[in-house]
């Protein structure tokens, strides 16, 4: 006979807990937010604490009219070491449960997916800041965000097959995209680490800095967004992450529908009259 108890019960009993430690920190600063991950003595690990208070973070922050930019990161040495493997030592306890293998479904789908989900469906611009080893996981909703900046002791962890496990949460298509089917399976056999300087020139990572000037870095992201009208960016991220899956001819259509309704707002009014004054006309 197989359990009749839910291990996906279970993790969000522990990870809304009222005792549960505080595991992801949110510090809003005008247009701008960052939210860090919290258990430095654990690399931050995705404890179920950690999961369901960033997926709280997210969610709250994208709904707010004026928050733009949100800034991911880690503290302490690592961004996030991915997996806890307390956790996935307790799911290995439920395979005979009920809902056998499903169960665990739910978590990945409704937890980690409906992170990577939000970060990509979201009008606001999330910048990734990498501070330390990125792995599983972690590694996969960094790779979703829009930027994705590394401190110089970022270390890129492709840790999947030596678990027995695959790429997840997105990171297939992120990797084919970036380093096409051969490079990206390249990356999952080799199974190396890559170093910042590394990340960069295959594309994983759109900039390199020094550790101490990371989120000043991320910072001045956030102030490129904040310099352009609200709409542009809004617009444009959606706009762009179509693009990446359609046509030629489809992302041109998306593009015409898209760029008239820019033509009617102020913004494009003012500066359209300002050069025409410049120019005399």
């Amino acid at each position: 006979m197989g359990r009749d108890d839910s291990l996906y019960r279970r993790l969000i009993d522990e990870g809304d807990a009222p005792d549960a430690p505080r595991r992801v920190l949110v510090e809003e600063q005008g247009d701008r937010a960052i939210i860090t991950l919290c258990e430095p003595e654990r690399l931050n690990v995705l404890s179920a604490p950690l999961v369901r208070q960033l997926r709280r973070a997210v969610a709250d922050l994208t709904e707010s009219p004026d928050i733009r930019t949100i800034i991911l990161t880690g503290a302490g040495p690592g961004f996030s070491a991915g997996g806890d493997l307390q956790m996935m030592d307790t799911a290995l306890g439920y395979l005979d449960a009920a809902e056998g293998t499903t169960d665990m479904w739910r978590w990945i789908r409704r937890e980690f997916g409906a992170i990577a989900r939000t970060i990509a469906g979201a009008d606001t611009i999330f910048v990734a800041a990498l501070n330390g080893p990125a792995a599983g996981v972690g590694l996969a909703w960094a790779l979703t965000c829009d930027i994705t900046l590394a401190s110089d002791r970022a270390v890129i962890v492709p840790a999947f097959g030596r678990l027995g496990l695959l790429p997840e949460v997105g990171t297939t298509w992120a990797l084919t995209r970036r380093l096409g089917y051969q490079g990206a399976l390249s990356y999952f056999l080799r199974g190396e680490h890559l170093d910042a300087w590394q990340a960069k020139e295959i594309g994983l990572v759109q900039e390199v800095v020094d550790h101490d000037q990371l989120l000043a870095a991320a910072d001045d992201w956030a102030s490129r967004v904040a310099a352009l009208p609200t709409h542009t960016t809004a617009m444009v991220k959606p706009l762009l992450r179509a693009g990446a899956d359609a046509s030629w001819h489809d992302a041109l259509t998306l593009e015409e529908f898209a760029e008239p309704s820019c033509f009617s707002t102020q913004t494009f009014a003012t500066a359209v009259r300002a050069t025409m004054s410049r120019r005399g006309q």
